[in-house]
């Protein structure tokens, strides 16, 4: 059995994980940000503007390239990259979303606090996640 630090590091190790600038640059070019955090997180701390809310029980089903559940338009060359608040679930999403196929899966390095505090635009929170 391994340690949760080592079963980290085995799903980034996979990753070519973005910082914040970097992630809002690729957002301008279409890839998607995936808001994976809880409604009270994403309540009390806002959301970051054009990014698409998956609760993470649903994310595999929402983003594997051939699920009948899939968002629209999602391929297996779609740019997602999963946010969570610091960067460390997000890491074990996105490992698992480049399993199911969604080669271009990473994650946002320091989640959506390292994207407020790089003065990222930041909107009021609570969204509804994607039924």
């Amino acid at each position: 059995m391994s340690s949760i630090d080592d079963f980290l590091a085995g799903a980034r190790s996979s990753l070519d994980r973005v910082a914040p600038a970097r992630a809002a640059s690729l957002q301008a070019q279409g890839a998607l940000i995936v808001d994976i955090r809880p409604h009270a997180n994403r309540a009390a701390e806002g959301e970051i503007p054009g990014a698409v809310v998956v609760e993470r029980i649903h994310l595999e089903w929402r983003l594997a390239p051939d699920s009948d559940f899939r968002l629209s338009g999602v391929t297996t060359d779609t740019t997602a990259i999963v946010m969570c608040n610091e960067g460390y679930s997000s890491s074990l999403a996105a490992a698992d979303l480049q399993r199911l196929g969604l080669k271009n899966a990473t994650d946002l390095a320091g989640g959506f606090r390292a994207w407020a505090e790089a003065g990222l635009p930041v909107v009021p929170g609570g969204s509804p996640a994607v039924p």
